[in-house]
């Protein structure tokens, strides 16, 4: 017997949405949804192309999906890739998301290139050969492909605005477009309008003018999705099973058919398969996918194991226990797509705009047809007076004031090193108040420098140096390497001595021999645990502990000789960064998954006075959302994995440029030359592109103001109110073009600063 849900049980739904492009879109659908009988709640995720529904037991998938379908849009069921029961996209998922962006990219690029050809044929035609009988009929067959298929896209946003009531940006477009394009073709074909002007060349600018931004929407929206399908492909695909524990029975499997419980095989430099526990071996494994810290952590039996990260250069058998969505790495992404799906859509300056401007101008043109004809005037003497009231308040100008702004500004950040991704986070960098930093990698270098060489009691630091480089010669772990290029570096050796005997302890050190001499190099721990006295060493090992160094002994025939430190150095950019950023009144906090005294240590070296250690990845994203309960603004500044969800928690996510792809992905700017002081420069150009962007909002509406009354009393006529369009449009751009002088560090309120006001935060 089959036991179904419970009465009145709800049931979580996914749904991908296809043909969605903009904030509009994503509204519309979450209201189908939720007009459906038994669905309690509907969210849409633009970036992820997906609809998370949760419904009662009783709504059918395919009464979901009908509903979409009669919104306009396409739904289906994702496939569900096994072991992973469809809670995070996997790897195959994310291919076949990333391989349908990059054909609708493809198809507008091909609609980008026709609309271009042809309305620059249309032009020539319009203005060199205006008188020429065919002339006409040439530009209608060149802007039929533009208006029916360039402006597909625009013609059926306006028919499902209106089907729901409202108007959007497209329905500007599209009636613009189509009141140019019909008036013209009739002016062609119609005996009654013969010898009219016609304005093809207006109906084919409109539409391939403004499908320049809808390209641009489109490249954003795809950049969203990545962050989390390059989590996705961090989970590696095969495992090698030790079929009954055997270790002499290997066989390799995909990592979606593993079970808690199995015994799996990881050797040296792979990948950990999923999450588990060490039950033989014993090494080092590099989680900084996790904690973003570049030093590796010891594992021997019993130590837990997370999926994605790496392991050092000795094998490990391990026991499965979590397996697909249960997975850290699986949650990790989940995050992610939460976090983005529960930012509120910020609208464009234009398309508030336009909720007003757009039906008023439609009410205007209407009433300036009734009232030229209530006067007495045949059909031609009305319609040429709303033509041109509708042409004269063309959507050119409105449209392009925003995203020529962006990409003129978006080219001018590239070459300051800055990587905006688009006009949204323009408008929400200017207000910044907090900027959350990363340590490793971001403040750091992100890789172990040996940085103190402590002589103990008098010893020759030179000649214990340069044993202890023989001896970890031997050995791939970073603290040797940090260790063995530190000494050539001050000691100027090719190559150190060969060692003998040479025995690596995980999770201690390394013992061996050279020149004669017993060579011992760990932990302070560990070299008690091997009976070489540490007490003349104490006072040296807690200093540079509490320097947030990690410490190295090095002990030569049974005597301490040498304390090292070994720190991940910082950036020499870093305390100017730092400092540029609070000069500009900004609150700066540090937050890294690495020690309190390491925390602290860094801290003081750049001057940050707030900082929190120990943070998972949901840590650091829960002490963005705690800074947005005191309502402030926050940027994360990040370059690992682990940053990924708090860079898309944040209402600025900022990836340095060593980051990896999904922190990349995930932050909406990233800073190629890793300075964190570039985010200043991000402040200042954020400033001065809003200002422009208001500025051209302010010019396409004010010229209106001014020439749609002109339009309506047939002062201007439609000839006319097309120049009128042109001319605003290239006011537009010329506008945007200015912000191709932003210097780096100049702008608006660029040099604005206020006191900033330190607080202590627990660590």
């Amino acid at each position: 017997m089959t036991v179904g849900p419970a009465p009145g049980a709800t049931l979580p739904r996914t749904l991908e949405i296809e043909g969605m492009h903009c904030a509009s879109c994503v509204a519309r659908v979450e209201q189908a949804l939720a007009e459906v009988p038994g669905v309690r709640s509907a969210s849409v995720n633009l970036a992820t192309e997906r609809a998370e529904v949760v419904a009662g037991a009783g709504v059918t998938t395919a009464a979901l999906e009908e509903a979409v379908r009669q919104a306009g849009y396409t739904a289906r069921t994702p496939a569900v890739e096994p072991a992973l029961g469809g809670a995070a996209p996997g790897a195959l998922e994310a291919g076949d998301r990333r391989a349908r962006r990059r054909a609708a990219l493809r198809m507008r690029q091909l609609q980008l290139g026709l609309g271009a050809g042809l309305s620059a044929a249309i032009l020539v035609l319009a203005y060199a050969l205006p008188s020429a009988h065919w002339s006409n009929s040439v530009q209608l067959i060149l802007a039929v492909p533009i208006f029916f298929w360039v402006g597909a896209t625009f013609h059926r946003g306006a028919l499902r605005a209106l089907r729901h009531g409202g108007t959007t940006m497209d329905t500007l477009v599209s009636v613009g477009a189509t009141i140019a394009f019909g008036y013209s073709a009739a002016a062609t074909l119609a005996p009654p309008l013969r010898g009219q002007p016609t304005y093809f060349d207006v109906a084919a600018l409109i539409v391939t003018l403004i499908s320049v931004g809808k390209y641009l929407e489109t490249v954003a929206r795809g950049k969203a999705g990545e962050a989390i399908e390059e989590l996705a492909t961090l989970q590696p695909r095969v495992a090698h099973r030790l079929e009954g524990g055997d270790p002499a029975r290997i066989a390799d499997v995909d990592t979606r058919a593993l079970m808690p419980g199995d015994i799996l095989l990881v050797r040296p430099g792979e990948p950990i398969p999923t999450d588990g526990r060490v039950v033989g071996g014993a090494g080092a494994v590099d989680e900084s996918l996790l904690t973003g810290e570049s030093m590796p952590v010891a594992k021997s039996e019993g130590a837990e194991l997370i999926g994605g990260t790496v392991n050092g250069g000795s094998p490990l058998r391990m026991r499965v226990e979590r397996t697909g969505s249960a997975t850290v790495l699986a949650q990790i992404v989940r995050l992610v797509e939460r976090t983005q799906a529960e930012k509120p859509p910020v609208q464009r300056l234009a398309d508030r705009v336009s909720a007003v401007f757009v039906p008023a101008i439609l009410a205007l043109a209407a009433a300036t047809f009734a009232g030229w004809a209530l006067t007495g005037h045949g059909l031609v003497a009305s319609m040429i007076p709303a033509v041109a009231t509708v042409v004269v308040a063309c959507p050119c100008a409105l449209g392009l004031a925003t995203p020529v702004a962006v990409m003129v500004s978006s080219g001018r950040g590239a070459e300051l090193g800055l990587l905006i991704r688009g006009g949204e986070t323009l408008e929400t960098v200017h207000r910044l108040d907090t900027i959350v930093l990363d340590k490793t990698g971001t403040l750091t270098l992100g890789r172990p420098e040996l940085v103190d060489v402590v002589p103990v009691g008098g010893a020759d630091p030179g000649e214990a140096l340069a044993l202890a480089a023989s001896v970890e010669s031997s050995s791939e772990h970073p603290l040797a390497r940090a260790v063995v290029t530190g000494a050539e570096l001050r000691l100027g050796h090719a190559s150190p001595a060969v060692a003998g005997e040479v025995a690596s302890h995980p999770g201690g050190g390394i013992a061996g021999t050279a020149d004669g001499h017993r060579v011992l190099v760990g932990a302070p721990r560990w070299l008690a645990e091997q009976g070489i006295p540490t007490q003349p060493g104490d006072a040296l090992i807690a200093g540079l502990a509490g320097r947030g160094r990690t410490v190295v002994g090095v002990a030569v025939d049974t005597r301490l000789r040498l304390v090292l430190g070994i720190a991940d150095p910082l950036r020499p950019d870093a305390v100017a960064g730092v400092r540029r950023l609070r000069t500009m009144g900004l609150r700066v906090t540090l937050a890294t998954g690495d020690t309190p005294q390491t925390a602290a240590a860094v801290a003081r070296e750049t001057g940050i006075e707030e900082w929190r250690a120990g943070l998972s990845p949901e840590g650091k994203a829960a002490l963005v959302g705690e800074l947005h309960g005191r309502g402030e603004t926050v940027a994360m500044v990040g370059d690992g994995v682990n940053d990924a969800p708090a860079l898309a928690a944040a209402d600025v996510g900022i990836a340095v440029g060593s980051a990896t792809g999904a922190a990349m992905a995930a932050a909406a700017i990233t800073l190629v030359h890793g300075d964190v002081g570039r985010v200043g420069d991000a402040i200042a150009l954020s400033r001065a592109t809003l200002r422009v962007i208001r500025q051209n909002l302010a010019w396409a509406v004010g010229y209106n103001l001014v020439l749609v009354p002109l339009a309506m009393l047939d002062v201007v006529p439609p000839a006319l109110a097309a120049l009128a369009m042109a001319c605003s449009s290239v006011t537009v751009v010329g506008n945007a073009l200015r912000l191709r002088r932003f210097g780096a560090g100049t702008g608006p309120d660029a040099g604005r600063t206020r006191p900033a006001a330190p607080r202590s935060l627990a660590a």
